[in-house]
């Protein structure tokens, strides 16, 4: 598990290999992660916006943005977490993710961004 806290927001994150398949001729990796996002502040926030960087071995990069997550802007009470799960493929056995979310704090409006820590993702005989 990976996990940073930014502004009194922490972020951790567990991956799993789901498995490969083909997918236009090419080996597809799947690979699932579980992210929790846990308000340790005193003032209530939202998650607006989400952006990803993920990179896999072979330098392929994807920019991913997008409003919410999983189709949610969560609004996330002091002391509360928010947990979502999602995917991504990769083209090689293993690579890595990073990026943030662009977050409002309700008590004093203002906009903030915090960091997803860069996590790896690895298919389990790829390490031997």
């Amino acid at each position: 598990m990976v996990q940073q806290v930014t502004q009194g927001i922490k972020v951790s994150i567990e991956t799993t290999f789901e498995g490969t398949f083909y997918k236009d001729y090419k080996m597809q990796y799947a690979f699932e992660y579980t992210v929790t996002i846990e308000n340790e502040g005193k003032d209530v926030v939202q998650l607006r916006s989400r952006h990803w960087r993920i990179s896999d071995a072979l330098n392929n990069v994807e920019i991913v943005e997008g409003d919410g997550v999983i189709g949610k802007k969560p609004v996330i009470q002091p002391g509360e977490k928010h947990i979502y799960s999602s995917g991504c493929l990769l083209l090689s056995p293993f690579g890595s993710m990073k990026g943030h979310y662009n977050m409002i704090n309700f008590t004093s409006t203002k906009k903030f961004r915090v960091v997803i820590p860069s996590f790896k993702l690895s298919e389990p005989s790829a390490m031997n």
